[in-house]
């Protein structure tokens, strides 16, 4: 009888890390927002870091060690990642439910630390420069397909760190109802310099969070939702097989892209990221290959801290974000150049005003709703994240990341994924997610393969 190949990915230890000794703040309940409620459908954040060759003083038993006491104390200052989901039934004067409100029950229950080994699996195995992005890549992250609401029972952060042959990948995975990407790389860099901190016993860290909860008004209630139960706004999500790909976009092929959308527009106003986003959008409609009067449509995702007035400070722990739609229809956008593609991209960023936001805020508390990704169409694009992230300045005391990569989280044929790249200077790493047949037509359509630049 034919026996098995082992796992690839092997589960050494799990275990609960949960926030040390240090002051606790006097808060039990945190209320979410009109930021935070929408997003209880969608999966968890899942982003990860490689680490090649750690010099042989960090033995696996030390770094672990050095993970967890200083995830407790990083846990201290980042309390709701230590908590968990809490829904309760509000009942009308007939004693009827008449919504739901979900916050955050902060009694320090733990975050979840795994240790797992891939023995056979090194750095160039998960670079593959030139390949897709390897399947075996998405056992290096916990919970997935779990979907935000999952933090009732689940916790809202768990970090893995699976050892390869020849380097490290340490994967955090978190509730995206507790923040955005902000929040997500300003809790990893925290964490980061807690590690690598040489002061025992030391609690400070250079940036703490804010933890005040921003609302329109100060005496608006917390938000009810319109349900009586949560399978009414629950979806999972269940993708076709798809392709993912990194292109990398050297800063100067991004300020060749920034300068061609401008002087097409008269204008200097497109900023490099709107020129490449435009670049992208009119790139995978062409490789879809859609009808002419078929509407498209670009979500940029944008952060809202500097936006409101008086600004929310940078350090705002939570969600502060939405999406800025440029749209048109495949023949327009085939028919006009990169710059007008731009110029539709920055006209969606500049409406979120201050008073725009406010605005959507008024009418989240009058009608709120959940997002679901099937509400996407299949021909929308939708660009997450951010190159100007600090992803590669999580040091925690082994030196600069080579890579970032992530999970399965939230990924659809039209998902796109920015990083900063390696090399720094204003580059830029995307990741792609489509179709097989779209990512084919991707990799030979000559304006987008033109700008791409080589691997590092």
């Amino acid at each position: 009888m034919a026996t098995s190949p082992p796992p690839m990915i092997v589960q050494v230890s799990k275990c609960l890390v949960k926030p040390s000794s240090c002051p606790n703040p006097a808060v039990n309940i945190c209320h979410l927002t009109h930021w935070d409620l929408p997003l209880l459908s969608l999966n968890y954040i899942q982003k990860g870091l490689l680490f090649s060759n750690l010099p042989s003083a960090f033995s696996i038993e030390s770094i672990i060690d050095r993970l967890m006491s200083s995830l407790s104390v990083a846990l201290c200052h980042f309390y709701p990642l230590a908590g968990r989901l809490k829904t309760e039934r509000v009942l009308d004067n007939n004693g009827k439910i008449s919504g739901l409100q979900v916050s955050i029950d902060c009694k320090s229950q733990g975050a979840e630390f795994i240790y797992a080994i891939a023995p056979d699996v090194t750095i160039s195995d998960v670079l593959a420069p030139s390949d897709d992005i390897p399947s075996f890549l998405q056992s290096f992250f916990p919970f997935n397909g779990a979907i935000n609401h999952d933090g009732h029972t689940l916790p809202l952060l768990a970090i893995q760190l699976t050892k390869l042959s020849d380097g490290i990948f340490l994967a955090c995975c978190f509730n995206h109802v507790v923040g955005d990407g902000t929040s997500y790389w300003h809790f990893f860099n925290a964490w980061a310099e807690i590690a690598r901190s040489t002061k025992e016993g030391d609690f400070t860290i250079s940036r703490p969070p804010v933890h005040d909860r921003w609302f329109i008004e100060e005496e608006n209630p917390p938000i009810k939702l319109p349900f009586s139960d949560p399978e009414e706004y629950i979806e999972r999500p269940n993708p076709p097989p798809l392709r993912e790909k990194i292109f990398h976009f050297s800063s100067q092929s991004i300020a060749q892209l920034k300068a061609k959308a401008n002087k097409e527009c008269n204008t200097d106003v497109i900023s490099s990221f709107q020129a490449l986003s435009a670049l992208i959008w009119r790139s995978v409609t062409r490789a879809r290959c859609l009808p002419p009067d078929q509407k498209t449509s670009c979500l940029l995702s944008i952060q809202y801290r500097a936006r409101l007035q008086p600004q929310l400070s940078p350090d705002y722990f939570g969600n502060s974000m939405s999406a800025a739609v440029a749209s048109a229809t495949v023949g327009e956008l085939m028919a006009h150049g990169l710059g007008w593609a731009a110029s539709l991209v920055h006209q969606s960023v500049t409406l979120h005003t201050d008073t725009a936001i406010r605005e959507f805020v008024r009418k989240y508390h009058q009608k709120p709703v959940v997002y679901r990704l099937s509400g996407l169409k299949n021909s929308s694009l939708m660009i997450g994240s951010s190159p100007r992230f600090d992803m590669y300045g999580c040091d925690f005391g082994w030196g600069k990341a080579v890579a970032l990569r992530s999970g399965i989280a939230d990924k659809f044929g039209g998902k796109v994924t920015s990083y900063p790249g390696q090399e720094g200077g204003g580059s830029v790493d995307i990741e792609v997610c489509l179709l097989p047949e779209s990512m084919a037509s991707l990799e030979v359509d000559e304006e987008f393969m033109a700008c791409v630049s080589p691997s590092q």
